[in-house]
């Protein structure tokens, strides 16, 4: 089963692909606004992530599916994700609580090279949670593995390495 967004709506379509050879091209029609569009698969390439910074994983919950997202060294604004807004690690959610700017993943190096996470809240109307204490306004927390992150209803966790 694979997922693909409609370009007209940016709704997901789900739809089987296991019988479709690679190489081929189908036509899928959007359910919510009849969009036809064609997509053709490409051989399945061995996507290597780059995890040096760690990585934050979204947890699936009712709105969205489980995301993986890779830290950059610098800023990393997540939120949701929605057209029109520019952000460099947007999350796939339907989560109206989360704003599309709703906080900052600062990646940093200290003097002996070690990696330093912290996390700092993007003037959101809900506030960004860490491990169930709000931060303060223009407060940067340090967060460690596995600590939890709560934008709105989403939970994202934060991993130094490769994700499991």
């Amino acid at each position: 089963m694979r997922k693909i967004r409609c370009p007209k709506c940016e709704q997901f379509i789900r739809f089987e692909d296991s019988r479709i050879e690679p190489g081929a091209s189908i036509i899928i029609q959007c359910d919510n606004c009849g969009k036809k569009f064609s997509i053709r698969f490409k051989p399945k390439e061995e996507k290597k992530e780059d995890y040096t910074y760690g990585c934050i994983i979204v947890v699936e919950n009712v709105f969205c599916h489980k995301q993986i997202i890779p830290l950059q060294l610098g800023e990393n604004m997540f939120g949701r994700r929605c057209p029109g807004t520019v952000i460099s690690s947007p999350i796939d959610t339907n989560d109206t609580s989360m704003d599309r700017m709703h906080c900052i993943v600062h990646v940093d190096m200290d003097k002996e090279g070690n990696i330093i996470h912290k996390v700092e809240d993007y003037d959101s109307l809900v506030g960004t949670f860490v491990m169930n204490e709000i931060l303060q306004k223009k407060e940067k927390r340090v967060i460690t593995d596995g600590e939890i992150i709560t934008l709105g209803a989403t939970t994202l966790i934060l991993k130094t390495g490769a994700p499991d």
